[in-house]
């Protein structure tokens, strides 16, 4: 048997692929978090309206300084309760693609819920600027097999999953790769006693720097995953200004949207998975 794999055919000769992404979440798990009756405190929705007030504009002007095109996953009541978002990102060269109506989580929600909550928020995109989005990302980054089946009855691709080093196709939907230890919530996020004090810039800039380092030696992509209330301190925009310029600028790299590498995907073959049905040990023969 070959253990090493095929490289992965990057277009026009390039090495290795990287995608900048940006969950625009703002309110909306706070409101799924408190669906049933709002909290009296409001500390934690301040923290979130940061994004939009200052963090995504810092992060918008940050991609500008690079030429460097991003995708940004907005919720449709996020986009509801902002109609110039949508349309303004679009304007800058952005693409904007699905992340649920209320950032909805899968262990949360029914497979109808999951549905109607689809096809509002496409309905909603397409009202907004004109077209029916591409793709989506699921809240918290998990999918059903009901998920992919809505996803390919739509051709939506999906930047959910973490099964490949490089994009590739699961039950016929193309999968841009995410990854946890590239997201910026698990490092940054903070909202008051009980949770993990917050990480240094230094300290993540210097290990997203070897993962790009790494991704790039062995042919795969570099996805990073920040949140405009999370990652638009200043003090976090100057550390990912750092890690980008170099991307950006190596020629060996491609550097583009979750769609463009979709889109780029679907001429690709060799890369098709199936999402095998699991049985429960207490329901396997042959053990026990």
């Amino acid at each position: 048997m070959n253990w090493k794999p095929a490289p992965y055919p990057w277009p026009d000769g390039h090495r290795a692929g990287a995608c900048f992404t940006v969950d625009v979440d703002a309110t909306a798990p706070w409101l799924w978090q408190h669906r049933t009756g709002l909290p009296r405190g409001i500390a934690a929705l301040e923290h979130r309206q940061y994004g939009r007030r200052r963090g995504l504009p810092r992060l918008i002007e940050m991609l500008g300084r690079l030429d460097l095109r991003a995708t940004f996953f907005v919720p449709g009541v996020v986009a509801e309760e902002h109609p110039g978002l949508l349309p303004g990102l679009v304007e800058r060269g952005h693409e904007v693609a699905l992340h649920g109506y209320y950032h909805e989580l899968v262990s949360e929600t029914t497979d109808a819920q999951f549905t109607e909550s689809l096809e509002a928020s496409i309905a909603l995109f397409e009202a907004q600027i004109g077209a029916r989005p591409a793709g989506f990302r699921s809240p918290a980054w998990e999918m059903t097999p009901h998920m992919l089946a809505e996803l390919r009855r739509f051709a939506l691709w999906d930047s959910s999953l973490m099964g490949h080093d490089h994009p590739y196709r699961l039950d016929g939907v193309t999968e841009v790769p995410v990854r946890w230890e590239n997201d910026d919530a698990i490092f940054f996020k903070f909202l008051g006693p009980g949770d993990n004090p917050p990480h240094s810039e230094t300290e993540v800039g210097a290990r997203w720097t070897r993962e790009a380092a790494a991704q790039v030696r062995d042919g795969g992509l570099f996805m990073l995953t920040v949140h405009d209330w999370i990652s638009g301190r200043a003090a976090r925009v100057d550390m990912l200004e750092d890690l980008l310029v170099p991307l950006c600028q190596a020629e060996s790299i491609w550097t583009a949207t979750c769609g463009e590498i979709a889109a780029h995907h679907q001429s690709v073959t060799g890369f098709e998975y199936h999402a095998r049905p699991i049985v429960p040990i207490n329901e396997r023969t042959g053990h026990g």
